[in-house]
């Protein structure tokens, strides 16, 4: 293990807020608005539109939980119960909205691939049992080190300290250094990599590519059928769009997703590479983006619907009139008084 200065611990806390924060601001600004324009519009209220809507409150709390995903890889005198939950609060969180990442595209494609069959979807039918499903099971998983599966064995305080240190350390954590190596095993870390994460995301991919597929076999049928009547303007319309779309979901996946793969991927190098140096500063850089990154997933499909950013366009187009107004009317009220 590493031995990690003050000095270091200033500079890692600085990379942290300086990549976390405009994420974290942006993140929950725009899922704020978003979550203002469902609730407000009784139109959208069916289970469909509550699906993304849950989905917005998962983001909104990553996006406050997402300056402290990165202090989850580096050492911190806490206690063992404190460590417990600065580890298990953010990974649940976390596993929230992944699941319903996978909840929402998912009810998205069955209603591609069976739209007639829409209505009868069970997830349509049994909404709400769907809904605490996606939040309970992460809960669950997430407090299973506070169950016991864990490594309270190892909590010591923190490597590369002098005596002074030491002592300073136990005194404010009871004798205890925080590490996610003390919360969570590596068998659990596995489990959670392999076992939930790399599903969910394989899982997005074959769905997002299933569906352009489909996309792009109707678009060739409306093609051959339209051949003899629609004139070529029109179908070079229709090619645009598509490319157009096929384009926007690769430069999405491109910097939404890469950053993300990589992160986890490189989480497990840095398991392995017990920490050092190097590695805690690109834990920290690829933790930040790829977190991140993932985080404006919703806010790219909610702000694509127009029926979810009508409510917040009108709301801003009233003040602005009300602000020109008043101005105005400050105006004419100047204007006269100096007549």
């Amino acid at each position: 293990m590493a031995v990690v200065t003050r000095n270091d611990s200033d500079v890692e806390a600085q990379l942290i807020y300086a990549v976390t924060l405009p994420f974290s601001c942006a993140i929950v600004f725009f899922n704020t608005l978003l979550i203002l324009g469902i609730t407000c519009s009784r139109q959208l209220h069916n289970s469909q539109h509550y699906f993304f809507l849950s989905l917005l409150v998962a983001d909104l709390c990553t996006g406050v939980a997402l300056p402290f995903i990165p202090w989850m890889g580096l050492n911190r005198p806490l206690s063992f119960s404190a460590c417990l939950l600065v580890h298990i609060f953010p990974n649940f969180i976390f596993l929230a909205f992944l699941f319903h990442l996978v909840l929402v595209h998912y009810e998205r494609y069955q209603s591609i691939v069976n739209p007639l069959r829409r209505g009868q979807l069970w997830l349509h039918r049994r909404f709400s049992l769907t809904l605490l499903a996606v939040w309970m099971l992460p809960l669950l998983f997430a407090l299973l080190p506070a169950f016991g599966w864990n490594n309270r064995a190892v909590h010591s305080c923190c490597p590369g300290l002098n005596s002074s240190q030491h002592l300073n350390c136990a005194v404010s954590s009871g004798g205890g250094c925080c590490s996610y190596r003390n919360i969570f095993p590596d068998a659990f870390i596995f489990l959670e990599v392999y076992g939930l994460l790399a599903p969910a995301v394989l899982s997005i991919a074959a769905m997002t590519c299933h569906v352009l597929w489909i996309t792009g076999e109707q678009l060739r049928g409306i093609r051959r059928l339209q051949r003899g009547v629609a004139n070529k303007q029109c179908r070079r319309r229709m090619d645009m769009r598509y490319a157009c779309c096929v384009a926007a979901i690769s430069f999405a996946f491109l910097t939404c997703w890469v950053p993300y793969i990589v992160y986890t991927h490189m989480g497990m190098t840095f398991l392995l590479s017990q920490g050092q140096r190097k590695s805690r500063t690109c834990h920290i850089v690829l933790s930040c983006t790829g977190v991140g990154g993932m985080a404006v997933v919703p806010l790219l499909l909610g702000l694509a619907n127009r029926e979810y950013t009508d409510p917040a366009r009108k709301l801003f187009r009233k003040l602005w009139y009300h602000c020109r107004n008043t101005n105005v009317q400050m105006d004419t009220t100047l204007w006269v008084c100096h007549s």
